[in-house]
């Protein structure tokens, strides 16, 4: 049970005087709704890009029902029309904010694929239709606001995964530019980051009791906008340039031992040049390590020099600790973005209160029968805990909800399984999921919190499972136990991914997972087979895939059925060369396995991954001139053929796929022999002409020429509706 000291306690503020209005069965949505629940006002208003779905799986709900908790009313204005300001104004003016996001979802990433195509779909929108959000819609939305007369005092508030993970100068992947925090392309007073409950409960009370949005400039997990100075808060700033030449940070501790902050190299050392540089300046300016503000190279210098901004991203990654943070500033023309050190997690007694709050399990009755596939997704899982320390370097998970685990008491699960089994008259006895971003990271911790305070590691698990890491799996198994004992309750399956390295310490858990709560297929994501691309992903080697599948064939058969491993892999990861794709393909074929998904990496703002493919330098070690370089497949072309090798078995990629092997050398995998990896040209493709010989081939390693040839009908023939909307987008854009 994880309890975290030295904070206020979520449920401990004094409510809001609204409270006497109790309890709205949905969030209001309309006038007519307010009215019925004898509202003559909003006190907060939620814009969001999803469809309203009153289930702890959203975080408009849960953030919006913890504020109807702390006493104030809450509305809700979901998927607003944007080309006008009539959905924005018909729940009037809130007498504290507005709380904009886009949804469950970065608007970008739902509506284009890795390859920028328009996807057709929406999950998160009543009746699956793409559309009904725009592009970046935080600061679409936000801009909207600022356009109407009635709200030009009123404070707007930024957050959700679009803006958190956007709180920084970033790389855009769409436009591929370097893009200004969104803090200033949407012109909002304050963006909240992580999860935000912690964060949105303070200012709410704090804006309520009659401070003003100006005047809040230390919420953790807030990031706002001041003037450009040197120094900020009397806090001493340092020059994030100057400082990251220590190469080791990460030192371990003895958790036995008695550990000294002071001793302690990844403590005292600010990555100064030396060592005795960084203890002589803590002595000197007689300051700690929490009173230093760390200043980003600026919005400027990462636009003009990559290595800047992988430099940028490093430090930015090496703040995310909660307990050792310091704040960073980073210099947008006369302007700076301020960044707090990210929110203190939720204790387990926090996540109980929260998943206990009153939601009614269901959208909004306005939705009618319209199907809504997120929603049928989830409605029957339940989410166990929260964060993820595999710090995986493509994955946005730990950037938005931190490497420390945050986990619910067994009871709170417990009782909500129950609940959807008693309240959902849909219902036949199957829990589709326990789990959240990783299964089998529920209530695994530092062994010693002392450790974990001071720790500034990117992984707990990589290269190796750190010694200070606990990886008992017996809390969890207890719990599969407990959850399928329930009375009605058939089966629960697990679909979160996994992490099977973590797996493997608990054989007993492989045993309780493969005879239970696998329906056959289990999924999971080594990602790669070449150390290469593993090393840029921060994955384990394929030893402890190995090692997990001969375990779960064991149990497998142990229990009588036959039941198969899903890998997923990913096409064209930073780091991956055509050789490795090539071997991965191999690997795929000698083990009989065919991919019917290809997953194709794509560039979200701010991940370590993208920070690599933007700069083509290794950020997950210090920035030099001699910095490890990063080859990286842009190119469309190359890309196809990152993705062809992983479909290796289909005939549609075969001519693509001759081509390529021929150039690189490898033409002895052409053929009809056990060795090969695809057949000849068949002579219905040689007459059309498919021999892979033609002279137009071009070098599929040349990135950059191939990126240059390419990049402008990739957008203006394949891709018009891009184009369209980055038209759109330059209208939004503030003056």
């Amino acid at each position: 049970m994880r309890q975290f000291e030295g904070v206020k306690p979520l449920f401990s503020y004094r409510k809001y005087w609204a409270h006497r209005f109790g309890t709205a069965p949905f969030l209001p949505t309309t006038r007519e709704e307010m009215d019925l629940l004898g509202w003559d006002s909003c006190d907060i208003i939620f814009i969001t890009g999803d469809s309203y779905i009153d289930h702890p799986s959203f975080g408009t709900a849960i953030l919006g029902r913890l504020l109807e908790a702390q006493g104030f009313r809450v509305g809700v204005i979901s998927q607003p029309n944007w080309r006008s300001s009539k959905d924005f104004e018909k729940l009037g003016t809130p007498n504290l904010y507005f709380a904009v996001n886009s949804g469950n979802m970065d608007s970008m990433v739902n509506h284009y694929t890795a390859d920028r195509k328009v996807r057709r779909n929406d999950a998160y929108t009543a009746g699956d239709i793409n559309g009904k959000r725009p592009d970046r819609a935080v600061i679409v939305y936000t801009q909207k606001l600022r356009e109407i007369e009635a709200f030009k005092k009123t404070p707007i508030i930024i957050g959700g995964i679009e803006a958190s993970l956007r709180r920084v100068a970033h790389y855009d992947y769409w436009s591929e530019t370097i893009r200004r925090s969104v803090l200033i392309d949407s012109a909002a007073d304050m963006l909240l980051f992580g999860n935000g409950e912690r964060s949105i409960t303070e200012l709410s009370h704090r804006l309520a009791s009659g401070e003003t949005i100006d005047q809040i400039t230390d919420i953790r997990g807030s990031s706002i906008i001041k003037a450009h100075q040197k120094h900020h808060f009397d806090r001493h700033e340092l020059d994030s340039t100057h400082f990251d030449h220590v190469g080791k940070i990460d030192p371990y501790i003895n958790p036995y031992g008695i550990s000294d902050a002071k001793e302690c190299e990844t403590n005292v050392a600010l990555e100064a040049p030396t060592k005795a540089q960084a203890q002589s300046t803590l002595k000197n300016e007689n300051i700690s390590r929490t009173d230093l503000t760390i200043r980003l190279p600026s919005f400027d210098d990462v636009s003009s020099t990559p290595a800047l901004y992988a430099h940028a991203s490093r430090i930015l990654h090496l703040e995310t600790n909660p307990f050792n943070a310091r704040p960073m500033v980073q210099q947008h023309g006369d302007i700076d973005v301020w960044i707090n050190p990210p929110p203190i997690p939720l204790s387990t007694e926090e996540m109980d209160a929260v998943y206990a709050l009153p939601f009614e399990r269901a959208p909004h009755p306005s939705y009618g029968d319209a199907h809504i596939a997120a929603w049928e997704m989830i409605k029957h899982s339940v989410s166990i805990m929260r964060g993820c320390f595999g710090g995986c370097s493509f994955c946005s998970i730990t950037e938005h909800e931190g490497r420390i685990i945050q986990s619910r008491s067994e009871k709170s699960v417990l009782n909500e399984i129950e609940e959807i089994r008693d309240r959902d008259p849909d219902f036949k006895g199957y829990i589709s999921d326990l789990g959240g971003p990783t299964a089998n990271m529920y209530r695994l911790a530092c062994k010693d919190p002392n450790i974990e305070k001071h720790c500034r590691k990117l992984s707990c698990v990589y290269p190796g499972i750190c010694q200070n890491l606990n990886t008992n799996h017996k809390p969890l198994i207890d719990l599969y136990r407990k959850a399928r004992e329930l009375q009605g309750i058939k089966r629960v399956h697990i679909a979160s991914g996994v992490r099977y390295d973590l797996a493997a310490q608990a054989p007993e858990y492989i045993k309780e997972l493969v005879t239970h709560h696998v329906g056959g297929y289990l999924k999971i994501a080594p990602e790669h087979t070449e150390e290469g691309p593993l090393s840029k992903m921060m994955k384990p080697s394929m030893k402890a895939y190995d090692e997990f599948k001969v375990l779960f064939e064991k149990y497998s058969k142990e229990a009588g059925k036959e039941q198969y491993l899903i890998p997923y892999f990913i096409a064209a990861h930073p780091g991956t060369t055509d050789e490795d794709m090539l071997n991965l393909a191999l690997w795929l074929k000698a083990n009989d396995l065919r991919a019917d998904q290809v997953q194709a990496f794509m560039p979200t703002p701010m991940s370590v991954a993208t920070a690599m493919y933007y700069s083509e330098r290794n950020p997950l070690k210090p920035i030099r001139k001699d910095s490890e370089q990063v080859g990286t497949a842009k190119s469309l072309k190359r890309r196809q053929i990152h993705k062809a090798f992983l479909r290796y078995h289909d005939p549609n990629n075969w001519p693509l796929l001759r081509q390529t092997l021929r150039y690189m050398g490898r033409a002895e995998l052409i053929g009809a022999g056990k060795e090969c990896l695809i057949p000849q040209e068949s002579r219905r493709e040689r007459e059309r002409g498919h021999s892979g010989r033609s002279s137009q081939w071009t070098n599929p390693r040349n990135s950059r020429n191939d990126q240059q040839s390419s990049r402008g009908k990739r957008f203006t023939t394949n891709h018009q509706g891009i184009a369209r909307n980055r038209q759109s987008n330059e209208r939004h854009k503030p003056s």
